[in-house]
Parts: C-alpha cells; structure tokens; sequence
C-alpha cells in the first residue's frame, strides 16, 4: 500500500494531473463555443437555405412506432462543424506555433553525445572489469 501512495504522489506531483485538469475544463469551454457557433450561425444558415433550424422532426412511422432519423442527421451534421473547427483551430495553433519556435537543424537539435567508438570503448572496458 505504500508503495501505492509514493507512486501515487510522484504521479501528481509530476503535472501530469494537472496538465490534464486544464485540458478537460479548457474542452469543456471549447466545446459551448462550438456548440453556440453550430447553434446561432451555422443551423440557422441551414434554416435559410433548407427552412428548418434542424432536422429533429423528420421521421417516418412502422405501425404506430416513429423512427426520428432526422435527430441523427442533425447531430452528424453537429459533428463535421466540430470536427472542422477543431481542425482551424489545431492549424491555427500549430502555425502560431511554428512562428514561434521556428525548426532548429538536425544538427543542432541533436544533443551531442559520445561517438560510437566511445561507446564501444566503454562497453569493453565494462566488460574487461567485471571478467
């Protein structure tokens, strides 16, 4: 059980937790923009073109049961606005991103290390140490 706790401990102490505490209020914020701009701009362009506000009441009846198909199609369209808002956003960011911290050389990102002769080298004498 201790060792539970330490592990636990090092787990939020690492930021990892709160990291992803931001990330789910920040989605959550993200997600009454969309919902308010799929809502107030791009349903009621639908309801311009099409004359609904959303496709809610379509349906059609099997004996005295009505399938509402028209729920579905109003959310699928829901999730293409989404999923393209979320795609500008993640365009948006990343070439903020890239102006920021424009791309370093191969070269210089790479830490310098040991050769592979160092490497190798050590590796014997490790070897020589132990035999």
């Amino acid at each position: 059980m201790k060792k539970f706790i330490k592990e636990f401990r090092e787990f939020i102490a690492t930021g990892n937790m709160l990291e992803l505490a931001v990330a789910v209020i920040l989605g959550g914020a993200v997600k009454t923009v969309i919902d308010a701009f799929t809502k107030d701009v791009v349903m009621q362009l639908v309801a311009a073109v099409g004359g609904a506000k959303n496709f809610d009441k379509l349906h059609f009846t099997i004996g005295n049961t009505p399938i509402t198909f028209g729920t579905v199609i109003t959310q699928m369209i829901n999730l293409v606005i989404v999923g393209l808002v979320l795609f500008a956003m993640i365009k948006a960011y990343n070439a903020m991103k890239s102006r920021l911290n424009p791309p370093q050389s191969e070269e210089a990102a790479a830490p310098a290390g040991p050769t592979e002769i160092e490497l190798l080298t050590e590796i014997r004498d490790a070897l020589k140490t132990r035999g």
